[in-house]
């Protein structure tokens, strides 16, 4: 065959459903994430990031490097935001399959869900390593995918899960959401109890296998390297430490009381009035849908309907909060709070599919048509609105280190390469807070606050990247001595004028408020 015979014959077994799928999701992703892809401006951890070959097998990502490749290892955000966004919109297509899509406009505007959910926001804000993430978040929605479609597929699908996990662990919760969706329509539908069974046990098989697969070829490349896993995020405490000093049960409450706070409380799902008013309109057309389902396929006289509610509602928040069950000493990031989109999707979906009459259905469809709309148009103004205040985080950082270096090389004694200590907080005494999004941006790890640096490392690199000047500042460990001494404490913070002294050869800085 030619190119273009092959080209059509490929499109001809392509679904209408995945073409509308992908190209919502890649239209209305670029719409809403322009702004941080057509900027160079990076977050507190990009700025050690221009050129990182993203080899974090020290956290678990051991397949990171790879899935981050195809970019380079350069921070170029065009390039990595169309390839994330390429993927996001293969992702889209797969859930469409996943949830048997019919209505075209519920397949759209679930992908634009998918897309302008803010913690996609938080994910371009490391736009160093987008391409990857959502080659994972991909990588996850194939693997119950394949266990849905095929009957072996559960051994392809822990293969992806693995390599999923491989290059981020945080969407493991994604493909478990996703999976007890599938569960749920595999037991609403007319299969026999047999093949609901044995479903179960292929979902389960795929994640169990999934996780063992990973775990061991993190195992054995990280004796090929002769590494061990770092502390990070408690990525080495995936033993029985914290069920031993927490107790199981504490666990566990811990985490049903995380899901209904970030739910109710996290200022993600709606922050305000209408968008609150559209996620209940999104509950109560899908709580009808299943109702009237429910009514007509005489559900409420068989018992096992009722254990499906109850064993649902206590494993959805294991599943979408696994992360606290593996990790409760963790410090949950927006990032790693993605999944709770699955349940706007999951309510789309279900909404476009009413088993009602015409008249009531053209009702239930409208109301989540609109309220799913109005979420998407508000989502992609919280998440410009985070892109607002990154750029202004870049230029009051710039405006800040270009006062610092000024008087850095101002200072009597300074010379090129001298030793220099600091730490990277920049004191709110002389520089007040200005960050106007908090109300926004409180939870949007990446995109909140007033500047870029935190560390002295951040420093040496804004400088180096932004500023092109190189200074000799000395690992954290070099303030440990200094850090509470009297001589240390009673400097001024900068730009007070006794802020920078020379001290036995090493400049100390001091940037932050400490008094005592």
């Amino acid at each position: 065959m030619t190119p273009a015979q092959a080209f059509q014959k490929l499109n001809s077994k392509i679904k209408w459903q995945w073409k509308l799928a992908f190209f919502s999701a890649f239209g209305i992703g670029l719409l809403i994430h322009m702004p941080a892809l057509l900027s160079d401006i990076p977050n507190h951890d990009g700025l050690s990031s221009m050129y990182f070959d993203q080899n974090m097998i020290t956290s678990g990502r051991w397949f990171l490097s790879v899935a981050c490749g195809f970019s380079s290892y350069y921070t170029i955000p065009w390039m990595i935001g169309l390839l994330g966004l390429a993927f996001l919109g293969l992702t889209s297509a797969l859930l469409s399959e996943l949830f048997e899509a019919q209505k075209g406009w519920a397949v759209v505007l679930s992908s634009g869900l998918l897309v302008s959910f803010p913690a996609m926001a938080s994910a371009f804000a490391y736009v160093f390593t987008l391409d990857g993430y959502m080659m994972a978040l991909f990588l996850a929605a194939a693997a119950v995918l394949l266990t849905k479609k095929y009957r072996r597929g559960f051994l392809w699908g822990a293969v992806c899960l693995a390599f999923s996990m491989g290059i981020y662990q945080a969407y493991l919760s994604f493909a478990m959401l996703l999976s007890l969706f599938a569960l749920l329509m595999l037991y609403a539908g007319k299969a026999e109890t047999a093949e609901k069974v044995k479903g179960t046990f292929r979902y389960a098989g795929m994640g169990v296998l999934g996780v063992i697969l990973y775990y061991v070829i993190l195992q054995i490349l990280l004796a090929v390297q002769g590494k061990e896993l770092a502390a990070y995020q408690g990525i080495s405490g995936i033993s029985s430490d914290s069920v031993k000093r927490q107790g199981f049960g504490a666990i566990a409450i811990g985490l049903y009381k995380d899901f209904a706070a970030f739910t109710l409380k996290g200022n993600v799902l709606f922050q305000n009035l209408i968008s609150l008013a559209a996620v209940l309109l999104l509950v109560l057309a899908a709580v009808f849908a299943v109702s009237a389902m429910a009514r007509s396929r005489k559900w409420w006289k068989k018992p096992w309907f009722f254990v499906i509610i109850v064993v649902a509602a206590a494993a959805f928040p294991v599943a979408t909060n696994i992360i606290l069950v593996i990790s409760p000493d963790v410090t949950y990031h927006l990032l790693m709070r993605y999944q709770w989109v699955l349940y706007l999707i999951a309510l789309t979906y279900l909404s476009a599919k009413p088993d009602v009459g015409a008249k009531k259905g053209a009702v239930l469809e409208w109301t989540a048509f609109c309220a799913a709309l109005v979420l998407v148009f508000f989502y992609g103004i919280v998440d410009n609105i985070g892109y607002s205040n990154l750029q202004k985080k870049y230029e009051k950082t710039y405006a800040y280190c270009v006062r610092l270096v000024d008087r850095i090389e101002q200072t009597q004694g300074y010379y090129q390469g001298i030793p220099i200590a600091m730490v990277g907080i920049v004191g709110d005494d002389s520089y007040p807070v200005t960050d106007i999004t908090l109300p926004v941006t409180d939870n949007m790890i990446g995109l909140n606050g007033d500047v870029l640096v935190y560390t002295g490392q951040n420093y040496q690199s804004f400088m180096k990247n932004y500023l092109g000047v190189t200074l000799n500042i000395l690992p954290a460990e070099a303030m440990s001595d200094v850090y509470y001494s009297e001589e240390y404490i009673s400097m001024d913070s900068f730009p007070g004028e006794n802020s920078i002294r020379i001290i036995d050869g090493i400049m100390y800085i001091k940037t932050e408020n400490i008094t005592r």
